[in-house]
């Protein structure tokens, strides 16, 4: 059995949120339909109608579908890994990296940036509300409904995933209604463009070539979000359901973003001639739209809140021993985010995405290679995921270093410094190094900084928590 809880933990347990510590077997309760109906609540942001629309009016109709085609499989499948290793170890990727690569303060630093992605997301996903009900009601200032819905989340988020699961539960019927309703408005609206809507294409552009690789590009900048995210939740996952419930919490939700919400937006984008989705929802629903918007964006923000939430109480838990509760936090990143609103975060998308991706991509590719090649076909370091301070060392270079030099060598693609094609590709060419590194340095170092001398006097793992029988460290 694991040591004891501190008070501190103690209260985690109490909230059910575990955001410093492992969920144990006996709070494993959900199963796997209710874990991807509470990632639904990331699936139906409209911000997935706002990069298909944009995609498809820059760089033509078909290249987007192809474009979402890859996201779902790439995203699929590291989703997949991720839920599957996030459900059979109870932790989630801040707490997975600890033993997975990059040591606890290692791992605290991906936490706070991790953090910020979510933080910034909620600031994008909050103004698209906002625009939306200020189109509708141009009369009530835009800083006073950042304000309000900004604030809205905050008490959302304070009872954690039970709260989130009824809220999902409840508010995914409706949306159906209003998307349906959209839908339906929309094939009776003149549309602005004659032919099919996968046949438009913009004078310049053709299928394939720079404009298909520009779209991929824009998908970068969020596949790795939706395959890290749903660890959050998958570490309550059922035992029982883990098998077919990584494979479903893996690919439905991302068949849902990218392949509905991101063909609705395209076809919506060509048909109405308007990439912004909180102003073609309202011209077509009226304040159904305003209302409609609202329910979606409530739905992704207090996701967002919720897992940014428990990344800065991973983080200042292990750099700073300040442990105030994730109910602090959650106020923490959602004035944050409040203020990236107020500060106008949507004229730097282009730049945060760049990141964004970039970082995330990275680290996913570290994760799903540390476990599928460097603990399974190299059995290199221990066979779990070890989450304890007192048993890790402060940093692992197996996975910081093939953070930092893919990320470094990503964005400097992505910035345009390594030729056009490598830009549009940046992300990918940030995984595909951050892997190859992983495996480099794991052989270099041979295991040694997964587990600090400590770890040799561990005698209380559990034997479900072994996930692969490897020869250093595991047991």
């Amino acid at each position: 059995m694991r040591s004891e809880q501190t008070a501190d933990q103690q209260i985690e347990t109490t909230e059910s949120d575990h955001s410093l510590s492992k969920v144990p077997y006996n709070e494993r309760k959900m199963g796997w339909l209710s874990i991807t109906n509470i990632t639904f609540g990331i699936a139906t942001a409209i911000f997935y109608f706002q990069i298909g629309s944009v995609m498809a009016l820059q760089f033509g109709a078909i290249n987007a579908l192809i474009s979402a085609a890859y996201a779902i499989i790439v995203a699929g499948i590291m989703g997949t890994v991720i839920v599957y290793l996030s459900a059979r170890s109870g932790m989630n990727v801040n707490l997975m990296s600890r033993g997975g690569g990059f040591g606890y303060i290692g791992a605290s630093l991906t936490s706070l940036i991790y953090a910020s992605n979510f933080i910034m997301y909620c600031a994008l996903e909050g103004m698209i509300l906002v625009f939306a009900v200020h189109e509708f009601f141009p009369v009530i200032p835009v800083w006073l409904l950042i304000v309000v819905f900004g604030t809205l989340v905050i008490p959302l988020n304070w009872f954690g995933i039970k709260q989130l699961d009824k809220l999902q539960k409840w508010s995914l019927p409706i949306f159906f209604v209003f998307l349906i309703t959209a839908i339906v408005v929309s094939f009776m609206t003149p549309s602005q463009y004659d032919g099919a809507f996968w046949t438009y294409m913009p004078e310049g552009m053709q299928i394939g070539g720079t404009a298909l690789l520009l779209c991929i590009g824009m998908q970068h900048g969020i596949i790795g979000l939706t395959a890290l995210i749903a660890s959050d939740y998958a570490r309550f996952l059922k035992p029982n359901h883990i098998k077919g419930g990584s494979l479903a919490i893996g690919f439905i939700p991302q068949i849902f973003c990218y392949g509905v919400m991101g063909g609705l937006g395209i076809w919506f984008g060509v048909r109405l001639n308007e990439p912004n989705p909180g102003v073609y929802i309202v011209h077509l629903l009226g304040i159904g739209g305003a209302l409609f918007t609202m329910l979606t964006q409530v739905r992704i923000n207090v996701t967002n809140i919720y897992s940014s939430s428990l990344s800065l109480s991973n983080f200042f838990e292990n750099v700073v021993n300040f442990k105030p509760g994730r109910r602090f936090w959650v106020v923490v990143a959602g004035v944050t985010a409040m203020a990236l609103m107020l500060g106008g975060i949507t004229d730097h998308l282009d730049a945060a995405l760049t990141f964004q991706g970039v970082f995330l991509m990275s680290w996913a590719a570290i994760l799903v290679t540390d476990f599928l090649v460097v603990k399974r076909m190299m059995k290199i370091g221990p066979g779990y995921y070890e989450e304890r301070q007192e048993y890790l060392y402060k940093w692992n270079p197996v996975g910081v270093w093939s953070l930092i030099i893919s990320s470094l060598l990503g964005t400097i693609a992505a910035l345009g410094y390594m030729g056009p094609f490598m830009q549009s590709t940046a992300a990918f060419f940030a995984a595909l190094l951050a892997a190859v590194l992983t495996i480099v340095i794991a052989y270099i170092t041979k295991g040694k900084y997964y587990l600090n001398d400590s770890a040799k006097k561990i005698n209380d793992i559990d034997e479900r928590d072994i996930l692969v029988k490897s020869k250093a460290g595991g047991k």
